[in-house]
């Protein structure tokens, strides 16, 4: 089973978006996908009540029970990981994961509390001996803008993959609210979406993102 976890100490970065959108791309390929959601807002399980029954099926977890158990059919799992982890729990999450994306917005409250939390991921043994492994995304970016460019300068700077940038559109809230992901709406209105995500979703099927043997 491939494990992916969207992973950020901060809240409103857009985790949960970037987990329903990469279940709904994963579930248009065929795969069996599970979002498992860890955050106690519930914000994926919710989106997953938003869906159709003609949608692409995508199986919803509660990741807050202690009894949570994922399916063994399941190819895929996107875990959708609380803010705020520290510590001890912060172990425990990475743990669960081969492979975390952690989302950045262009702001400097965001940026200085990703250089803090990165620092703490790699601190986590799993990481520092490559048995899982971590990228970052530039997300809801406003490219022609001075506080992206220094998002963009810090992303490069870090010592982990920088992989893609995506832009901030009306697309991921009109998908939001029907229960779908980008990749579920017509492709004409979604065209520049879908090249920002192509990085990451090469990125997640190369062994660069799976960790060592």
């Amino acid at each position: 089973m491939r494990t992916i976890m969207l992973l950020n100490a901060k809240g409103g970065c857009g985790k949960s978006t970037l987990a329903s959108n990469l279940a709904s791309y994963y579930a248009t390929q065929g795969s069996t996908v599970a979002l498992v959601d860890f955050d106690p807002q519930q914000s994926g399980l919710e989106w997953l009540k938003a869906r159709s029954e003609n949608d692409w099926e995508i199986i919803g977890i509660d990741g807050t029970q202690t009894d949570m158990l994922i399916p063994k059919e399941i190819d895929i799992a996107i875990f959708d990981a609380p803010a705020g982890v520290s510590g001890k729990a912060l172990t425990a999450m990475v743990k669960r994961a081969q492979t975390i994306i952690i989302p950045v917005l262009p702001s400097p409250i965001d940026i200085r509390a990703a250089s803090h939390f990165i620092r703490d991921v790699l601190l986590v043994g799993k990481v520092s001996r490559k048995q899982t492994k971590i990228a970052v995304v530039a997300n809801r970016v406003r490219e022609n803008t001075r506080v992206y460019h220094t998002l963009e300068i810090f992303l490069k700077s870090l010592k982990i993959p920088f992989i893609t940038t995506l832009r901030d559109t009306q697309n991921y809230i009109r998908a939001e609210e029907n229960g779908l992901g980008i990749f579920e709406l017509a492709p004409s209105s979604v065209a520049q979406d879908i090249e920002q995500w192509e990085p990451l979703l090469n990125w997640l099927l190369s062994k660069r993102s799976q960790p060592q043997a």
